[in-house]
């Protein structure tokens, strides 16, 4: 199953996790990515704590557990590529809007990552 296909028919909860520059660590609940093409993927994110995070490190993981019983989902090793704000493509993804208020007092970026290795939630993968 393509990345794609798999975030397209899943449901389930995201965590985005990132460091800053000097290493201290963030974790931000995140719904599920936007898949561009395969490897691609994308995040729509508030200029907060894991948009700054990724300024001075472009390294993240993503950790999706599935809805349903047990430990099924993935973990997605990511770099970011590049981010683009307020574009087009951002509020043509966009699956939900939040408050009008929300809306028109922050800026949202629309960030792009290589996914450099995908291994299943629990169970063996190697080192990274």
């Amino acid at each position: 199953m393509t990345l794609k296909s798999y975030f397209e028919e899943k449901k389930g909860f995201g965590v985005l996790s990132t460091a800053d520059g000097e290493g201290r660590v963030n974790a931000a609940v995140y719904s599920r990515p936007h898949v561009l093409e395969e490897g691609t993927v994308a995040f729509i994110m508030w200029d907060r704590l894991t948009h700054s995070n990724l300024q001075s490190n472009p390294n993240a993981v993503f950790l999706f557990r599935e809805d349903g019983a047990g430990y099924k989902g993935k973990r997605l090793y990511l770099t970011k590529t590049h981010e683009e704000e307020e574009s087009e493509l951002l509020h043509a993804l966009r699956r939900k809007s939040s408050s009008p208020e929300k809306d028109a007092k922050m800026s949202k970026f629309l960030v792009f990552f290589q996914v450099y290795k995908e291994l299943p939630l629990i169970g063996p993968g190697g080192d990274v």
